[in-house]
């Protein structure tokens, strides 16, 4: 390991294995900067800046004759917590785990909880790697695992952790995986669909269609669609689902024009359009809905989180579509602290791993083996988190606050 940290009972910080003095925060940063650099496909990497002038050899020079005493103390890791990410993954992904690793680091160091250690464990590209990945953590004594991401992952490390008696704390949005010892911090569509077509209704839309991608997450968007729309009286007149690959868009957008036509002659047109999607992919639908003359004009468009970026405005079509999302003050004191500290903006996944860590600090004061029961885990009360409150629900899945935005030409803006 290369890159665990740990907060020692004496308020000092060092790096698992190694023996580091008391560091200021300049000299914390600096030193994980040090960590930061090795390969990024290494289990534990971490590639953060540094802040002021400190440079990581001043910061370990300046703690050296500290090391000696420090050692002798021999102060032991209270609690240890497993994030378990794809640092190695492919694409995005890799991003998107560094983002989510520095935010807990981050969440660890401000909230200043001593004798923790956070182990970060690379899941690789597949569930078989995630599996390993769970087994060196709970090797090294991790009494609870936030992670991993993607659903296959999290399935491959639940009866792991199950069978060592550790709970997971997940980032899949795909709530079959959630239950029976896993519980998902993530953003749940189910949620998501449920805020912003209770919007809808209220402005009076009642028939919806759909534009839904074909991979799992369509899959998900799809089910919790239906279960909302029967709940709340609203009829879908069709889902049209469309594959990943763009060039294969044109046969969907046709079927998609031509249901909007349908559903006209039978007197009841379409009022609003679930447009699922984000920044990978919302750029590219967007336009081809005016490229082949899908009547969207009038049609309250409506959308998932991930519609919440800076430049969605940009897209003509979209100006003035809804989505839900949590409401946005705690997430942009949170993005500017990480940025003040990483230099660079966070994914918006990230305020996840910021939370999760959180909320393990937040009962590693109980004893051991009654720190992360599912009592303790379930409260009633739930947690602060940077999104608002939350709590983790006794099924596995996670109830927060969300607010609606609307898209408008400089950003997203909250409307209720």
């Amino acid at each position: 390991m290369h890159g665990d940290w740990n907060r020692r009972s004496d308020g000092s910080w060092r790096r698992f294995g190694d023996t580091l003095g008391s560091v200021d925060r300049r000299h914390f940063i600096g030193l994980l900067t040090t960590a930061a650099a090795g390969a990024m496909t290494a289990a534990c990497a971490s590639t953060v800046g540094t802040t002021g002038s400190t440079t990581p050899a001043a910061a370990i020079a300046q703690n050296e004759t500290q090391a000696a005493s420090l050692a002798a103390q021999g102060v032991a890791t209270d609690v240890r917590v497993a994030m378990l990410l794809p640092l190695s993954r492919p694409g995005e992904a890799a991003k998107v785990a560094i983002d989510l690793k520095q935010a807990g680091e981050l969440a660890l160091f401000e909230l200043n909880r001593p004798g923790i250690t956070l182990i970060a464990k690379d899941t690789g590209a597949t569930p078989d790697a995630a599996a390993a990945a769970a087994q060196q953590a709970l090797a090294e004594g991790a009494e609870i695992i936030i992670g991993p991401v993607f659903a296959n992952d999290v399935a491959a490390v639940a009866p792991i952790a199950r069978a060592a008696n550790v709970p997971v704390i997940a980032f899949s949005t795909d709530r079959k995986v959630a239950g029976n010892g896993v519980y998902l911090l993530s953003f749940l569509v189910d949620d998501e669909i449920t805020r912003v077509m209770a919007q809808a209704a209220q402005a009076g839309k009642r028939t919806i269609a759909a534009f839904v991608p074909q991979n799992s997450y369509g899959d998900i968007v799809d089910g919790a669609l239906r279960r909302v729309a029967g709940a709340s009286g609203v009829q879908i007149v069709a889902v049209v689902r469309y594959p990943v690959d763009p060039n294969g868009m044109a046969a969907p957008m046709k079927q998609l024009k031509a249901t909007f036509a349908a559903a006209e002659q039978s007197g009841q047109p379409v009022d609003a359009l679930l447009l699922p999607g984000a920044q990978d992919t919302l750029p590219t639908i967007a336009p081809m809905l005016a490229y082949y003359d899908v009547p969207v004009k009038g049609v309250q468009l409506l959308g998932t989180a991930g519609w919440d970026y800076a430049n969605i405005g940009r897209e003509p079509v979209l100006n003035r579509g809804w989505f839900a999302a949590p409401d946005p003050t705690g997430w942009r004191d949170f993005a500017g602290r990480y940025a003040s500290t990483y230099s660079v903006q966070p994914a918006r996944i990230a305020s996840l791993g910021y939370d999760a860590v959180s909320l393990a600090l937040a009962l590693s004061g109980n004893p051991a083996g009654q720190r992360y029961t599912p009592g303790n885990l379930t409260r009633a009360s739930g947690f602060a988190g940077t999104d608002g409150l939350f709590r983790l629900r006794a099924d596995g899945t996670s109830e927060r606050g969300l607010a609606v935005y609307e898209v408008q030409k400089l950003g997203p803006q909250v409307i209720d």
